[in-house]
């Protein structure tokens, strides 16, 4: 990412980062003028996504930029999907983004829609278009046809099947319809202006021929409308008043307006642009999401690497935090890239909240408490979350071995060093003060057990003659532990732009080979023996998991880092 543009999006995000954003974007001030004024009585948007993969984070600022819009001022907003390319379409990928709208929090009530309810008004409009010698049957292939196009420097050139007659015209689309002709053999462009300097107005397809069978619609159709040509009828059936597009779409709006003003539509929509959603260390776009997921990188559309929303549930991200990250950021009309730091502090904020504090060691270390009676169990009392005072307490069973997180004990500390060590005293978290007598090692010269006293009235960590310890850790009773497996999930890619790399050089070459790490033999509380898939904890002193949704079983649980504690967007943060 470039340094300027960087440090532009971190101003612009702290001026936004309060905890009550009031404040308007451009596309709030049309909404609000139209209102004030009279052009509308009600504002109507629509969410509409094609079918042809998982909605991703980019998608969640639609979302939320539509419905939320829609919701702030008491309007209306649609879930319409453009179903209106059957060949990459499912309904898997309808019913996937069905529920994401859902888990985001909004609802389009009985407002589903999909284009394929329009087919045959888009055809009708098509007919008025023909008759009206604004569209005419084009025998060119594709290839031909993009060449025709011209370039941006240099003017295109019409078909020479651009003046055909109307009843020609009309006859040959009906027979495109009944489906005389092969894919590719024919298509029905709109007649305005080889010469245009906008590209998307030298006389575009609007319908091509494709015989597959639509998931909706079957075999009754074997002509498909392109988007641009359905986009704007859609809207306008739908009586929407603001469209709202990514800006990827500025230059199709002459295209969109075009349609709308020949066709004779009355009180027609109006489009307006807001800048995508880019997102360091991550790939949007859908063909190379679709590339990962069929190549076997990544374990399905939720894989918790993925940025779709259906990963980031599994990973354990809650909608509340993705909608608070897609209002800091804002709808503004300018490029830029957002640091996945601030995404990251947004689920870090949610979590401490809301998250429980539960014990787990990743990397166990036994240690054994020789003056502790061999038989005894106790149950100590351990706060659930400290930010949440009615979120009470539970209990934790302690016991004579314990297991440690193996980096909480060094044979040859550094200076500063405040955990355990040979000689030295730890508290551990709600129980008591140990303090190391010797130690076991392997072969190898690994340490594999440590041997330790405790102080019986320091129960709670407080040493009773007032002595300072300065390092407390968890810990997990062995004998009551429960065995895990933990997910550590980084970044899918090693760079922030995947994109860039070497002349020649596909955009995989910066996947991250560590992107996963899977630590089996972990050993956690055992008040995470019977947890819900989704459920959300905080493993004190390491980061926020959740309960994996999709590998986790019965007696064999399996836990997804969600984040890490450190947070460096915090600290960006504090230095405004």
């Amino acid at each position: 990412m470039e340094k300027d543009v960087k440090e532009t999006m971190e101003k612009d995000v702290r001026e936004n980062n309060e905890k009550d954003i009031k404040v308007s974007n451009f596309i709030e001030d049309i909404i609000i003028q139209d209102l004030e004024s009279g052009k509308v009585k009600k504002i109507h948007t629509r969410f509409p996504p094609e079918p042809n993969g998982y909605l991703h984070i980019g998608h969640a600022k639609a979302i939320c930029i539509n419905f939320g819009l829609a919701e702030k001022y008491n309007g209306l907003c649609n879930l319409r999907f453009d179903d209106t390319n059957p060949s990459k379409e499912d309904i898997e990928y309808v019913e996937s983004i069905k529920e994401d709208v859902k888990w985001l929090g909004f609802d389009w009530e009985d407002r589903l829609y999909f284009a394929s309810d329009y087919f045959q008004k888009f055809y009708e409009y098509a007919i008025v278009l023909i008759k009206k010698g604004l569209a005419y049957v084009d025998d060119l292939s594709a290839e031909e046809i993009h060449e025709y196009r011209g370039t941006l420097t240099e003017p295109g050139k019409e078909s020479p099947w651009r003046n055909r007659s109307v009843e020609e015209n009309l006859d040959l689309f009906e027979r495109m319809k009944n489906g005389e002709f092969e894919n590719g053999e024919k298509v029905l462009r709109a007649k305005i202006d080889m010469s245009s300097p906008n590209m998307n107005m030298r006389d575009p397809v609007i319908y091509r021929i494709l015989k597959t069978s639509h998931h909706r619609t079957g075999n009754d159709w074997c002509i498909y409308p392109m988007y641009d040509y359905a986009h704007p009828l859609e809207d306008a059936i739908e009586n929407i008043t603001h469209s709202l597009c990514s800006i990827e779409f500025e230059d199709h709006r002459p295209l969109y307006d075009w349609f709308l003003e020949k066709l004779d539509i009355e009180n027609p929509p109006r489009q307006y642009e807001f800048a995508r959603l880019n997102l360091t260390y991550t790939v949007m776009s859908k063909r190379k999401l679709l590339q990962l997921v069929q190549k076997g990188i990544v374990d399905g559309w939720d894989d918790p690497r993925m940025p779709t929303l259906s990963g980031f549930r599994r990973r354990g991200y809650t909608p509340e935090s993705i909608r608070r990250f897609c209002e800091i950021i804002g709808v503004a009309k300018t490029y830029s890239v957002i640091d996945y730091g601030l995404l990251e502090h947004c689920i870090r904020e949610d979590l401490n909240k809301r998250a429980q504090r539960v014990m787990a060691v990743l990397n166990p270390l036994k240690v054994v408490i020789d003056n502790y009676p061999e038989d005894k169990t106790e149950e100590m009392d351990v706060e659930n979350n400290p930010e949440d005072p009615d979120s009470g307490t539970r209990k934790v069973p302690f016991s004579r071995v314990i297991y440690i997180e193996r980096d909480d004990f060094e044979e040859n500390p550094p200076k500063k060093y405040f955990r355990l060590k040979p000689g030295g005293e730890v508290r551990l978290k709600n129980a008591y003060i140990i303090k190391c007598n010797s130690f076991i090692k392997d072969e190898k010269g690994q340490v594999t057990e440590v041997h330790c006293t405790y102080d019986p009235l320091s129960r709670g960590g407080t040493a009773p003659d007032g002595r300072k310890v300065r390092g407390t850790i968890q810990w997990v009773s062995a004998q009551h532990a429960v065995d895990a497996e933990v997910r550590l999930y980084n970044h899918l890619f090693i760079k922030e732009d995947p994109d860039d790399v070497p002349e020649g050089e596909d955009w995989t070459a910066n996947l991250n080979p560590e992107s996963l790490v899977v630590l089996s033999g972990c050993k956690v509380e055992p008040s995470l023996a019977n947890v819900r898939p989704g459920d959300k904890f905080q493993f004190m002193r390491i980061g926020y998991f959740c309960l994996d949704s999709k590998f986790s079983r019965k007696g064999k649980p399996v836990f997804n880092r969600t984040v890490s504690l450190k947070d460096t967007w915090a600290k960006i943060k504090d230095k405004s």
